[in-house]
């Protein structure tokens, strides 16, 4: 988990607050109901007060470090089901097996039928299981270098389409389609499986999803039993791990996928020479540009894995477009002695939001986790402690926003209404002390504001303000908050 600069953190509020105290003197004073209409709220003023609410203006490259800085990057539980009612998460079932296998089905070199279980819970690992994970306890890529690996994987499809090339439909080689011979495992050699996040292994071991707004990470318990194809009683079978690991960019109308699966254990007849593998399908908008999921030796040593690619299939040339899309991931598992494979096995990702409604940056095409509530912070100790005790403050007398709660703020784009927060929380009628300016919580670019409900505001120091202002901006692009958006506000 990347816990965000202490210090940037409070500038990103800062500039909220400027927006909305009403403290007259020094500063001191927290009004927590809706302040009475000001007759002379609408004066002009020659005290102007930072502000963070140019919507269509483009932050500078310092405002989104800043606001990168200010992020926080913290793991939660995704829901289980997605804003549509659909299930994301795998259910717990029961095993099923072909108990029995007819006699015009039995072979000489099949001789064995298959159980196969549905993913589930691995809460209570096994001592098996967790030499598993520590096999491969190698660091992840950085965002970085996840956002190379999109960059390379963009490179290729334009070249791709600038060739010529058809572009396979969804869905072209299913994994019932694919075999097991000397093509796929050259296909299988030089490729590397991309490193997860350290917390993947703390936070992912409950069957679900664990999501930052760029990447998502969990691991799943499954399992495979072997039958006597004439009796239908157990004689072997394996248990696995799944890692399930995506990420997104923020300025990259691609995104990726990997389920990476770790035998745990075998055992009896019906194991040796079994295969796996894979393919993938989107649901929404969305398409697979490339899979990655050839045939592969199933033991202890190789920990088969397959790669997938998706684009967004908004519609770009127009305004303000934005749509959701779910990666599903199905593996296969094969051996020469099973009369029949089993059932694919399939695992979806959590719900990727695409657009190109980014206020500021209205043609770049950016995709996060819908989900994952992004966070701002800020330090009381770090260069804008004026800002982060008055959020405090705010935050303690019941208003929205806290970190840790459902109470969320929601982002407000529209300049006429940004307007009528400040005029509410912050007229140009009130005296501002020298040096300093209105801060407004919560925030003017929010739903929110003053003109929504009660607020607070205090007089504090300007270039706290600010630049507090520039770190909130800075946040709305990087995390890309948009429109109706929800956020936390965390005080450290």
């Amino acid at each position: 988990m990347a816990a965000a600069t202490v210090g940037l953190l409070s500038s990103c509020l800062s500039i909220a607050q400027a927006a909305d105290d009403p403290a007259v003197a020094a500063g001191t004073s927290l009004t927590t109901s809706v302040a009475a209409a000001d007759p002379a709220a609408d004066e002009s003023s020659p005290t102007v007060d930072p502000t963070d609410d140019d919507t269509e203006a483009a932050p500078s490259v310092e405002d989104v470090a800043l606001g990168a800085e200010s992020t926080v990057e913290e793991p939660t539980p995704a829901p289980a089901t997605g804003e549509d009612g659909q299930r994301i998460t795998p259910e717990p079932g029961a095993e099923t097996c072909n108990d029995r296998v007819s006699p015009a089905e039995q072979t000489t070199d099949a001789q064995y039928g298959v159980c196969a279980s549905s993913l589930e819970p691995a809460t209570e690992l096994s001592a098996d299981e967790r030499a598993a994970l520590s096999r491969d306890d190698s660091s992840s890529l950085t965002s970085a270098g996840e956002s190379a690996v999109l960059a390379s994987e963009q490179a290729r499809e334009e070249a791709v389409q600038e060739a010529s090339q058809p572009e396979a439909e969804e869905d072209a080689t299913p994994p019932s389609a694919q075999t097991d011979g000397a093509g796929d495992s050259a296909a299988a050699a030089g490729r590397s499986p991309w490193k997860e996040p350290k917390w993947c292994r703390e936070y992912g071991v409950d069957a679900t999803w664990y999501i930052e707004r760029m990447r998502g990470c969990g691991i799943w318990r499954d399992s495979i039993t072997v039958t006597d194809a004439r009796t239908g009683e157990p004689v072997g079978g394996f248990t696995y791990l799944v890692i399930g690991y995506s990420f997104t960019a923020r300025d990259s109308k691609t995104w990726a996928y990997q389920v990476q699966l770790l035998e745990v254990s075998r055992w009896g007849q019906g194991v040796s020479g079994t295969r796996v593998h894979g393919s993938a399908s989107c649901a929404g908008k969305c398409k697979v540009t490339n899979r990655d999921f050839p045939s592969q030796a199933f033991t202890a040593r190789t920990d088969p894995y397959g790669q997938f690619f998706m684009n967004t299939t908004i519609d770009t040339a127009a305004s303000k477009q934005r749509g959701t899309g779910r990666s599903i991931a199905s593996w296969r598992f094969t051996n020469p002695e099973w009369v029949k494979s089993p059932d694919a096995v399939k695992l979806s990702t959590v719900e990727v939001r695409c657009d190109n409604a980014l206020p500021g940056a209205p043609r770049q095409v950016g995709c996060v986790n819908l989900r994952a509530i992004p966070v701002i912070s800020y330090s009381r100790t770090g260069p804008w402690p004026e800002l982060a005790e008055h959020i405090k403050d705010a935050q303690a007398s019941g208003l929205p926003g806290k970190y840790g709660t459902t109470d969320y703020l929601t982002r407000l784009t529209y300049a006429a209404k940004i307007q009528k927060n400040r005029d509410k929380s912050c007229p140009t009628s009130l005296e501002r002390p020298p040096g300093k300016s209105c801060d407004e919580y919560p925030f003017a670019s929010t739903y929110q504001g003053g003109n929504y409900g009660p607020f607070s505001r205090r007089m504090i120091n300007k270039n706290q303000n600010t630049e507090g202002g520039r770190a909130l901006k800075g946040f709305y692009t990087y995390s890309r908050v948009l429109e109706g958006d929800r956020f936390l506000v965390w005080i450290r």
